[in-house]
């Protein structure tokens, strides 16, 4: 006769099982994370390593208990059963197995409906992948190991997932204020836009709006829908993050009508950020080629840049993004992925471009070390390039783009992983610039403007970047030493997700909102 286990005893077994799962994998992520900057050539002391290791351990460990647990308990109780028909002598086997097995199962659940393609980015290779399982499988093992001289636990197991998995459910946050209108009103100019992402301003006065789905329609001055979407724009992967995204007219576009588009073509598993250039025609887009795309393909649907801007010789820049899963390709110049690239506007490089004497380097690339740069401008005025990426759980910076420049990412952040993980020990790391400004927490930063127009003077020279976390603009004063501040929070009382910024001909701002019923605003000072 097998003794059966008292729930107390059960609990007490299960949580050291649980808590030896989950403290060998925190340790286990942060070396395989710190293996990887390693690999890009980062110095990391054994005092780092220990400290990374800790922090890691008070941040990312509660949440990845969390993971942990539901197939923790799926797994131990499906092993019990299992047990009982086979044959006590393989306990042991059966349940490491079991408990491997049900973490697998877990992170494909938890990659399939999570925003980010990959939660836990040591699972990001093969290799960290089943080191990751490797420590479940040892809590599985912990577990058989203190229960062996009972058997009836099946029960128990489950209902202590009841109370663990409760502990491990978020608290909400308390809002913050929001800070009252100011002296402007807000007009719609078009509704029943679909996840718009850009705005361009015809010499006419029409508008050309890109959605994320793949279409570019043709507004009226007055807003009105001309042409639902235009002919002949490229096709393009939509899914997730990607699609059709940024929308520039050429610096000749009165005499030449040429227009370009970036967006996202291939498939989910080779995908590329694309350059397409057209002329624009009546109802359709004509002579449509595509003149660049971002190599090495990549596989997922997120982090792809695309905002477009002319430097004042004429050249193209593209923002592009890290492809998430792909980080540390940021870091190298054999790769666009997580580059800033200047381009001809034939999609060639230039060849005062600061990569082109190094003959393993790719010569479009114009900035190295970035995230997902999803805002760009060319500050005429001052002759400085100005873009924003986002960080992850923070660490979201405003920079100004010099050539050759290496901004950190991942190897200098002040941004945790979604889990709470360090992506890396530093924040700052010598030969790599400093953000002119960094949001943390995170404010997700989207489309930005350069205000220049007369209408609210205070606004003079000011960045306006809109926010999609914060469902709002920030107004963001650059100074000509470089140094950032944040001067005021704008149209918050919308209560939407900002995705482009623009300033109209008129010296209105514009802005588009994202959703699958998007919007295109006008803010006008209050009559």
């Amino acid at each position: 006769m097998t003794r059966r286990l008292s729930m107390g005893a059960l609990a007490l077994r299960f949580v050291i099982a649980l808590l030896a799962g989950v403290v060998l994998g925190s340790v286990v992520q942060t070396q395989i994370n710190l293996a990887a900057l390693q690999a890009l050539g980062v110095e990391i002391s054994l005092g780092v390593r220990v400290s990374t290791t800790g922090q890691d351990l008070l941040h990312f460990a509660p949440i990845y208990a969390g993971v942990l647990i539901v197939g923790f308990v799926c797994s131990q109780t499906a092993a019990t059963l299992v047990v009982r028909r086979v044959s006590r002598r393989y306990r042991l086997l059966i349940h490491t197995l079991a408990a491997a097995l049900g973490l697998w199962a877990t992170f494909v659940l938890v990659n399939t409906f999570a925003p980010m393609p990959t939660l836990i980015a040591a699972t990001r290779g093969p290799v960290g992948l089943a080191a990751m399982l490797a420590t479940a499988g040892v809590a599985g093992w912990v577990f058989a190991r203190l229960t062996q001289r009972g058997a009836s636990y099946a029960r128990g197991t489950a209902s202590i997932a009841v109370l663990l998995s409760a502990l491990t459910l978020p608290m909400a946050s308390p809002l913050e204020a929001q800070p009252a209108p100011s002296a402007y009103q807000i007009d719609t100019v078009a509704e029943g836009l679909e996840h718009p992402w850009a705005l361009a301003f015809l010499p006419d006065g029409r508008m050309l709006v890109t959605e994320r789905p793949g279409r570019l329609r043709l507004l009226s001055a007055q807003g009105e829908t001309l042409v639902e979407s235009l002919g002949g724009v490229p096709a393009v992967f939509a899914s997730g993050q990607s699609g059709l995204f940024d929308v520039l007219l050429s610096p000749q576009f009165e005499q030449d009508q040429q227009l370009y588009l970036s967006y996202a073509c291939g498939t989910a598993s080779a995908n590329h950020a694309c350059l397409a250039r057209a002329t624009l025609g009546d109802n359709r887009l004509e002579q449509v080629e595509e003149i660049f795309r971002v190599h090495p393909a990549k596989s997922g649907d997120a982090h792809f840049g695309g905002r477009l801007a002319w430097l004042a010789d004429d050249t193209l820049i593209m923002t592009l993004g890290d492809g998430f899963d792909n980080r540390e390709a940021a870091q190298r110049t054999t790769s666009h992925i997580g580059g800033i690239v200047r381009l001809n506007a034939d999609g060639s490089a230039p060849s005062d471009n600061p990569f082109v004497a190094d003959a393993n380097a790719l010569p479009e690339l114009y900035s190295i070390g970035h995230r997902n740069v999803q805002g760009l401008v060319f500050d005429e005025a001052n002759q400085r390039l100005i873009a924003h990426e986002h960080g992850p759980r923070g660490g979201d910076e405003l920079n100004v783009i010099t050539p050759g420049g290496n901004y950190g990412w991942p190897i200098a952040t002040g941004g945790l992983d979604y889990t709470g993980a360090r992506v890396s020990p530093f924040e700052e790391y010598p030969g790599m610039l400093p953000p002119a400004l960094e949001w943390t927490p995170s404010i997700a930063p989207s489309g930005m403007a350069l205000y220049q127009g007369e209408l609210f003077p205070e606004w003079q020279g000011d960045l306006l970047v809109g926010a999609l976390v914060n469902r709002e603009v920030r107004r963001v004063r650059l100074h000509e030493d470089g140094r950032a501040e944040e001067v005021e929070r704008l149209f918050s009382e919308l209560d939407a997700r900002i995705r482009d910024v623009r300033v109209g001909p008129d010296g209105a701002v514009y802005l588009l909102t994202d959703s699958p019923q998007g919007q295109l605003l006008r803010v006008m000072p209050r009559q």
